[in-house]
């Protein structure tokens, strides 16, 4: 018997199958493919508008047999091409050889010195307390029994958002502020940055980073105070740097002491950095004033407490022997990749 083309709708189907089966058997490449199944597969291609013009069973038969061995044959293609791509790839590419390894970050190093001083104030049993930048001046001087006349409120020395608030000059505006909210005994330790005036030098910058650490219980003294100030100095810097307390002021503790560690880079014998004085400035210390108890509602008869604070840049500089703690600002890598 003679085999008749079928035409459904003014379409002739095997001719339409026909050229497209060849079109799909002719693309070497993927986007010659996808050229293919837009052309006969598409919306707008002439199979898609004969399905839509079908009005009996039988055509519309013929025609989803046709789109479903066109689809069939794209799928197919489609492996062929996607097989001989990868043959093509293992040719070309040896994928059992190592990748190129890439370079990783790694931690700021005042970061680094950050987690370490968090780690040691765990290890004593205190809280890691955060606080706000932007401050009061009722906690940042007021509440710290801070004179009206002491040079630290001046313009020149503190950065004033308005006549209420400004950037914190001290971490000490956290210890005020968990004060206010809760009851004694109370070890806790606030780190963070703070802001001065400061003429940028290889000793100051005006954006700096302090922790200061309060305990507050009954019975406590300038002698616990020595001890835990010890154990963190020699934790950091290790047993062989020596410490020295000597008296001096501050208006939110009363006795008042400063401390200092033996100069790293010229131990002891004086040098440029330590101005020939053998030592390095870390911070101040002291008693917690009874009017500071006072301002937060605790009782200065019942409870007692130490306070002190560092500068992280400068304990970053002593550990590593940075001679200019502007170094740890300046974003050189030369630095920076030794940490």
């Amino acid at each position: 018997m003679e085999k008749r083309s079928v035409t459904v709708a003014a379409v002739d189907v095997e001719a339409l199958e026909r050229e497209a089966q060849g079109a799909i058997a002719a693309a070497s490449t993927r986007a010659a493919l996808d050229e293919a199944r837009i052309r006969y597969l598409g919306r707008r291609s002439e199979l898609k508008q004969a399905l839509r013009g079908v009005r009996d069973r039988e055509s519309g038969m013929a025609l989803n047999a046709v789109r479903e061995r066109l689809e069939a044959a794209i799928d197919a293609r489609e492996a062929e091409l996607e097989l001989t791509e990868l043959k093509r790839l293992d040719e070309a590419l040896d994928v059992t050889l190592p990748g190129a390894p890439l370079r990783r970050g790694h931690l700021h190093p005042l970061t680094q010195i950050i987690r370490e001083v968090e780690d040691i104030f765990l290890g004593l049993g205190y809280e890691i307390v955060d606080s706000r930048e932007v401050e009061t001046v009722w906690h940042n001087f007021d509440a710290l029994n801070q004179p009206l006349t002491h040079p630290s409120r001046s313009h020149r020395d503190t950065f004033y958002i308005d006549a209420e608030t400004l950037l914190r000059a001290h971490t000490s505006t956290g210890q005020i502020r968990t004060m206010e909210t809760r009851r004694p005994p109370l070890y806790i330790a606030t780190i963070g940055r703070v802001y001065r005036r400061d003429t940028p030098s290889p000793r100051s910058t005006p954006n700096f980073h302090q922790v200061e650490a309060l305990a507050v219980d009954r019975e406590i003294t300038l002698a616990d105070l020595k001890g835990t100030l010890m154990h963190f100095v020699r934790a950091m810097f290790g047993e062989d740097r020596q410490v020295r307390v000597r008296t001096n002021y501050f208006p939110f503790t009363e006795p008042s002491v400063e401390f200092d560690v033996t100069c790293f880079l010229c131990g002891g014998t004086g040098c440029v950095f330590c101005r020939y004085s053998g030592w390095f400035e870390m911070g101040g210390a002291g008693v917690v004033d009874p009017a500071v108890f006072e301002n937060v509602g605790y009782d200065p008869e019942e409870w007692s407490g130490f306070a002190w604070g560092l500068g992280i840049d400068r304990i970053a500089a002593q550990r590593h022997g940075i001679p200019d703690i502007r170094m740890f600002w300046e974003n050189d890598l030369r630095v920076l990749e030794q940490f």
